[in-house]
Order: C-alpha cells, then structure tokens, then sequence
C-alpha cells in the first residue's frame, strides 16, 4: 500500500513536469486571441470555449465517483 502512494505520487510529479511541454501554441493564434480578448471579440469566445472543454470532463468524473460512492456506502 505504501509503495502504491509513492508511485501516485512520483507519476503525478512526472504528470505535472509533462504539462509545461503542453503550453505551447503557435504565435498568431496566440497573438490574435490575446487581442481580441480585451476587445470581447474571438479572443473572449475562445477562452468561454477553452473553460467549456476544460470543465466537462470534470463534471463526468465527478458524476461517475459520486454515483460509486453512494453505491458502496448504501446498505444492503
């Protein structure tokens, strides 16, 4: 059991070192997207759409353990 939260651990580390190779973006979307954010234009509609994507895998698991949990701890 112990060996197991270590490994969680160090595999989240490795997960988390992965992530800063994961923000790059090609220079003129970026460019555009910054722009028309403040002016409330694509830029604003991409963030909304970024969060969106963002959220709904949340969302699904958060659901799915919900449903496990209250499975587990019903009495029989």
């Amino acid at each position: 059991m112990h060996t197991r939260r270590i490994f969680s651990i160090l595999l989240l580390f490795g997960l988390l070192l992965l992530v800063q190779d994961a923000l790059g973006q090609c220079v003129m979307c970026r460019a555009v997207a910054e722009d028309s954010a403040e002016d409330g234009g694509l830029g604003a509609g991409l963030n909304r759409g970024i969060l969106y994507l963002m959220a709904v895998p949340y969302i699904l698991l958060s659901a799915f353990f919900f449903v496990i949990y209250r499975k587990r701890n019903t009495a029989p």
